[in-house]
């Protein structure tokens, strides 16, 4: 078999702090670095490619499928469906109405979809996808990037940034919106005084994010044990898990969460709300709770050194369940899969042609 191009599509870097680049940068490394026998992968280019694996919704990427050949095929990578974007970002009536029809008509131009969560395979489907063309395949975070670090070394950073080397510190990491459950993650600090509460993010979107004014004035005011940290570059990341204990993570609504993925890998205990999704994606890798009373509890739980052993044990094995070499005979299935159809479709429009040139 030649040596397959995959030219991979993206605009995610436009926009800082944010899941979708993450993903982007990790998937791409992956295969880039596991599939290299195989397949070639490229990334923004002109040059010719059998598969165009399209990762944000940018209008010259759609337009591009329009014009391109049958034997190339369009993989659209589904982050997000309308629905999701209500309780990120505020747009105006008329342009919300005009994007959310704009993606709909996006996954449909794709010859494939992949999704990061297997809660949307069914709502694609109720926006008029056929569903033969949708595959959930996960998330994926590279052990070499996020890894736990020594004690000492624990100490140092939390010395660093100016931390409390014996306090018990809770972390949660997004965008500064209302469905990450900001203001729950205010009034548990506020209920745990005893305890240090850090949030890595900011505003994305700027003014755009949904709750801006209200999370805003949290901002210029957080109680004494809150400490916003704002948006941290994705490389100083693996510092910032290792200043923590747990991971605390609110939302009210998720995708496939790069910062669960991320924490496994050094270890931390998961402390999340209590969604479907993660059901589906995260097994029983985690704590789950829904209450204020009720994260409390399961915080004070974790600061027993038997409790947080046998927490911190579940997280290494959901790490383990994602491991590099499962996502990536995943990725290696599937883009053989999409590169035979499309050598089928060559050779058959190869044989329409030898037909109507000797008939």
């Amino acid at each position: 078999m030649s040596k397959c191009v995959i030219n991979m599509l993206s605009r995610a870097d436009s926009v800082q702090g944010h899941g979708v680049l993450s993903a982007y940068c990790e998937q791409v490394a992956l295969v880039s670095e596991g599939l290299s026998d195989d397949f070639c992968v490229v990334e923004n280019s002109l040059r010719r490619s059998n598969i165009l694996h399209i990762h944000t919704v940018n209008l010259r990427f759609w337009a591009r499928c329009f014009f391109k050949r049958p034997s190339i095929a369009s993989v659209g990578y589904v982050h997000f469906i309308p629905e999701t974007l209500d309780k990120s970002i505020k747009l105006p009536p008329v342009i919300k109405d005009i994007f959310y029809w704009y993606v709909v008509r996006f996954y449909k131009r794709m010859d494939y979809l992949v999704t990061v969560n297997p809660c949307f395979i069914d709502k694609l489907v109720d926006l008029g996808i056929e569903r033969s063309k949708i595959t959930y395949i996960p998330n994926f975070v590279s052990d070499k990037r996020f890894y736990a670090v020594s004690a000492d070394a624990k100490k140092e950073l939390r010395k660093k940034y100016h931390l409390n080397s014996e306090g018990f510190v809770v972390l949660s990491v997004g965008q500064l919106q209302k469905r990450k459950g900001v203001f729950e993650f205010i009034e548990l600090a506020k209920e745990m005084p005893e305890v240090t509460f850090l949030w890595a993010g900011g505003f994305s979107f700027g003014k755009m994010s949904d709750g801006y004014e209200e999370i805003q004035k949290i901002l210029d005011n957080p109680p004494a044990n809150v400490i916003f940290m704002g948006l941290v570059p994705r490389e100083q990341m693996n510092e910032v898990y290792n200043l923590a204990d747990v991971l605390f993570q609110p939302s009210f609504d998720e995708l496939f969460p790069m910062t669960t993925l991320e924490s496994m890998c050094v270890g931390l205990p998961l402390l999340l709300r209590d969604l479907d999704l993660y059901k589906d994606i995260l097994f029983d890798y985690y704590l789950r709770g829904n209450t204020t009373a009720e994260f409390k509890q399961l915080l004070t739980e974790l600061m027993d050194p038997e409790n947080y052993k046998k927490a911190s044990a579940l997280s290494k094995e959901g790490h383990r369940f994602y491991s590099r070499e499962s996502v990536l005979a995943m990725w290696q299935a599937y883009y053989e899969g999409v590169y035979e159809d499309c050598r089928q479709i060559s050779l058959q429009t190869f044989r329409m042609k030898l037909k109507r040139r000797f008939t």
